[in-house]
């Protein structure tokens, strides 16, 4: 199957406080080097807690945040030192708030052109029909092109931002949080819409939630980050009803779940690791009820276990 997205030691690292002359006095790595491929098609979902570098990663996808080391490649061409206007051709961003992600400014209309005149160069008449078919695809009305984004419901908004992803014909989405502002009825209406617009553009998502409902639900794969690493990756129907790593178990548990009580997660701690004097081992050490002095000393790397690859010295069985 072919690779729409080739990651190869993919990191970021930022600099922390200033000296006296105006150097960083420290750094926090936000995520460590990730080696990962994405075939054309698939809708991977990425999950962890808040600060364990999911956003991070999309950024550095997206040509927001430049990496600290790595490569990128969309369809075997790098884009790691590429025109920034080469990742919204490719890859293109679907923000978590939809109202805020629009300019409250511009009518719906200009914020659907902007990526056809700058990316593309479109001329007028080749605007308007591209516009026309995006609209048509994502079930909204034309009339709603001279409307400014306050006048719209968040469903509708999200609605807009899908189309002005698409309207780049990018062949890549990221999807930050796409339904978590939304109501869980217009929920289910953009993950319908998602899937209908996947098939019918041939599209590849990167799918970024705390709700693991939803990511098992919508995805192939599931990476699970944790601490800026990816500590388990495999098929979604395994990831969370067969979990390996003792992290993605913690995760599978808290989730709520109808007619189960809620439960404080069994963990040595609750909170992770300091960015700022990062754990010698494994940084879920800590957490992790099965750690020896071997996890407390090395770092694991991700393996193969039997369909799932796991970073854990004593994955469950």
């Amino acid at each position: 199957m072919t690779a729409a997205l080739q990651l190869t030691d993919l990191s970021k690292t930022f600099p922390v406080g200033r000296s006296l002359f105006g150097s960083a006095t420290g750094h926090v790595r936000a995520v460590n080097p990730i080696t990962l491929t994405v075939p054309q098609g698939e809708t991977l979902g990425i999950v962890g807690e808040s600060g364990c570098g999911k956003s991070t990663l999309a950024r550095m996808l997206v040509g927001l945040l430049w990496p600290t080391t790595g490569r990128i490649e969309i369809d075997g061409a790098a884009l790691d030192n590429a025109d920034p206007a080469e990742f919204g051709k490719r890859i293109q961003y679907v923000f978590q708030d939809p109202i805020s992600s629009l300019n409250p400014r511009k009518t719906i209309r200009q914020i659907m052109e902007a990526p056809l005149k700058r990316l593309h160069g479109m001329k007028r008449p080749e605007r308007e029909a591209r516009i026309a078919e995006i609209f048509d695809s994502v079930n909204l009305r034309e009339e709603f092109l001279d409307r400014y984004p306050h006048e719209f419901s968040g469903g509708q908004a999200q609605r807009i931002g899908i189309a002005r992803a698409l309207a780049a014909n990018a062949r890549i989405l990221i999807l930050d949080e796409p339904v978590s502002a939304l109501d869980v009825s217009v929920q289910a209406q953009v993950l319908n819409l998602l899937a209908d617009l996947k098939t019918e553009f041939d599209l590849t998502y990167l799918f970024i939630s705390h709700d693991l409902a939803v990511v098992e639900a919508v995805s192939d794969r599931i990476a699970v980050l944790y601490f800026g690493s990816v500590v388990e990756l495999g098929p979604a129907e395994r990831i969370f009803a067969q979990p390996r790593h003792p992290y993605t178990k913690l995760l599978a548990d808290s989730a709520p779940v109808v007619g189960r009580p809620l439960t404080a997660p069994e963990a040595a701690g609750s909170e992770l690791p300091d960015p700022l004097n990062p754990p010698k081992g494994c940084a879920f050490a800590a957490r992790c009820p099965r750690a020896t002095d071997r996890c407390r000393a090395e770092v694991p790397h991700l393996e193969d276990r039997g369909g799932t690859r796991v970073a854990c010295f004593h994955p469950l069985d």
